[in-house]
Formats: structure tokens, C-alpha cells, sequence
């Protein structure tokens, strides 16, 4: 038989009450009995055996009714919490509603608070493992692509002023995309352990949208691409973070311009929600390669390509979506998006507008 099994036999508490209650009213049977009523030294000393076991017996059965049952319950939760293993507790209740029933009401409530706060624990724990095992495969490819390059200079080719050009050139280009990878990581790093906040305030949609849309110009003149800005009203203000709304606006144009096809289109509408009043829809269609609709739902997930070798090839880093959803997410709002493969890919994302009167809406 197990020590627990013993133990759960014997109620400790219970005896030493009954012990302790039986032996002062068997004392003070006897001293009424022998002093008080004058009875016989023998028939005291019976009158209070009596008693001692009566006593004895009664506390010993009321406590054992009344505690031992919720006792166990006590005993149960603060092993689970000492074990890190957690059962389902019912709340116990009873009729008593004494101290005894608070203590364990709210025990079992620390026991879960302790159980959500572990499994928060263990799931930053498989984020932290999860993210150095990706950060670890990403800074391999450009790093051993540096390495053989330096080496191969190194071992003759740095007296050819060609072949060194080119090199140097790769390696540059590496270089790049290890800068690009570390600004993305950390971004992504600060955004989902919620170290980055949102500085919420009233913005002009119009100045963020052309001056994002300017900025990128030169690279899709580069690769040819039509950058084409609907016209909106220039009035309107949305609610949200202004360096993180162009972050997200630069993560998506950039992306229509990199996986577009030559001479294609990246489009920016913003127009009224038709479906959520007070909102705005901006989106971002571009008429690129498309993204397949098994892949959709894993898009906006960390260094996840559809073309792992085109990506790698223009520079992506594999975070530009996931740090976008982080983003929209953290300002309560949606991001959807539709894609038809050779067809291209419209981003959406839902932005709070600020509340004008109606007569300066219409």
C-alpha cells in the first residue's frame, strides 16, 4: 500500500481535535462529578471514561464529516501546483460556506491561474526554440554564401579584376539581404512578444499612402511596374500608428513589385466598407505570379515562401506578410487577401476611420 493510501486511512487532524476535546471535558466531568456533586471517587473517574470516549468519538466523526472530504481536495490542488500537474477540480459545493470552502475556492483558482501561466511559459519557450532554429536556417545561406566567396578571392581569384568585381558584387548582395534579415527580425521579434506598442493617433491616409508610394517609384521603375494610386479623398484621417501603417504599406507594395510579372500593374484603392460602418478598405493588387489556395492560409507565417528561390533571389527576407498581420492585429484590425495563380494578389486591410460629421462625408 502507497504512503498516500496510508495517509487518506488516517485523519491526523481529526484525532488530534478529538483528543484534545475529549480529554478537557473528561477533566472537567470528573472535577463537577467528584467536587460539585460529590459522587465517589470510582464513579467519577467512570463518568468521565464515559464521557472521554463518547467526546472522543463524536468530535472525531463531525470533523471527519465536516473537513476531511475538503481536506483531501486541499491536499490533491497543492501537489498538482507543486508537480506542474494539473487535473480538473470541480468547485466543491457545500452548506458550510465557512473559511475551510474560501480557501478552497480559491486555491483551485490559483491552480489555474498557475496552469495558464505555465502553458503561456511553455509556448514562449517552443516561440523561442521555433525562432532560433528559423533564424539559424536563414543566416546559413547568406553567410556560407560570403564565406565561399572571400575564400575563393583569397585563393587567387582577387588577382582578377573581373572575376573579383563579381564577387565582391555576390558577396555585397549577401550582405544586403543579412542587413534586411536582422531589421526583420528584430521587428518581428519586438512585435510578437508585444515589446513594440502602437502609438494610436489621428493620420492623413493620403500624405502616408503617396509618400510611401514614392518612395518606392525607383524600384518599380526598375523592374518596369506600373505604380497606380486611385484617387481618395485627402481629407480623410484613419485611427492607427503611423510609422507602422507605412511599414505595412512599404512591406506590401514592395511585395506586388518583387513577384510581379514585367510591365505589370500594383494597384492602391481605398474605398468605404461596405459591410463594417466607420471603416475603410485599403488594398494593394498586383498583377503578379498568385499565390496558390492551399498556400493561402500559410502566407503571413514566419519564412514561409511559396518560391523559395525567387524569394531568395530578389532579396526577400520571408517575414514582409508576418510582420504586416502582426501589425493589423495589433491594431485591431483585418487583413484578408485573394490570389489566383498567374492571375495576381489583392491585399486588404481593414483601417478605423475617423468620425467626421456626415455632412462632410457625403
Amino acid at each position: 500500500m502507497s504512503k498516500s493510501r496510508r495517509r487518506s486511512r488516517v485523519y491526523k487532524l481529526g484525532i488530534r481535535l478529538a483528543i484534545y476535546t475529549s480529554v478537557i471535558s473528561a477533566v472537567f466531568s470528573y472535577l463537577l462529578t467528584r467536587f460539585y456533586f460529590e459522587t465517589l471517587v470510582d464513579q467519577s473517574v467512570t463518568i468521565s471514561i464515559s464521557i472521554l470516549i463518547g467526546v472522543f468519538l463524536t468530535t472525531y466523526l463531525v470533523s471527519f464529516a465536516l473537513q476531511f472530504r475538503r481536506i483531501q481536495v486541499l491536499e490533491q490542488v497543492s501537489k498538482n501546483i507543486s508537480k506542474k500537474r494539473f487535473e480538473e477540480i470541480e468547485d466543491l459545493r457545500t452548506l458550510y460556506d465557512d473559511e475551510l470552502d474560501y480557501i478552497i475556492k480559491h486555491l483551485i483558482k490559483s491552480s489555474r491561474t498557475v496552469e495558464r501561466e505555465i502553458q503561456r511559459l511553455n509556448r514562449i519557450e517552443n516561440y523561442r526554440k521555433e525562432f532560433i532554429g528559423d533564424i539559424s536556417h536563414e543566416l546559413k545561406t547568406p553567410i556560407f554564401a560570403i564565406q565561399g566567396f572571400i575564400e575563393t578571392l583569397l585563393n587567387g581569384a582577387l588577382e582578377d579584376e573581373e572575376v573579383n568585381r563579381s564577387f565582391l558584387q555576390k558577396a555585397m548582395r549577401n550582405v544586403n539581404r543579412l542587413t534586411y534579415l536582422t531589421k526583420d527580425l528584430m521587428e518581428i521579434s519586438k512585435l510578437e512578444t508585444g515589446e513594440l506598442k502602437s502609438e494610436i493617433e489621428n493620420i492623413y491616409l493620403h500624405d502616408i499612402v503617396h509618400e510611401t508610394a514614392e518612395s518606392l517609384n525607383y524600384k518599380a521603375e526598375k523592374e518596369s511596374i506600373q505604380l497606380i494610386i486611385h484617387p481618395f479623398d485627402r481629407n480623410i484621417q484613419v485611427r492607427a500608428d503611423k510609422n507602422q501603417l507605412k511599414q505595412v504599406l512599404i512591406n506590401l507594395i514592395e511585395n506586388g513589385i518583387k513577384y510581379n510579372v514585367q510591365g505589370g500593374k500594383v494597384e492602391i484603392l481605398v474605398e468605404r466598407s461596405e459591410k463594417q460602418q466607420g471603416k475603410l478598405n485599403l488594398s494593394i493588387s498586383d498583377t503578379g505570379m498568385g499565390i496558390d489556395e492551399a498556400d493561402l492560409p500559410r502566407v503571413t507565417e514566419r519564412f514561409f515562401r511559396v518560391d523559395k528561390s525567387r524569394s531568395r533571389e530578389r532579396g526577400g527576407t520571408g517575414l514582409g506578410l508576418a510582420i504586416v498581420k502582426h501589425i493589423i492585429e495589433a491594431h485591431g484590425e483585418q487583413l484578408k487577401i485573394k490570389s489566383e495563380p498567374n492571375k495576381g494578389s489583392v491585399f486588404s486591410i481593414s483601417l478605423t476611420r475617423v468620425n467626421i460629421p456626415e455632412s462632410q462625408e457625403s
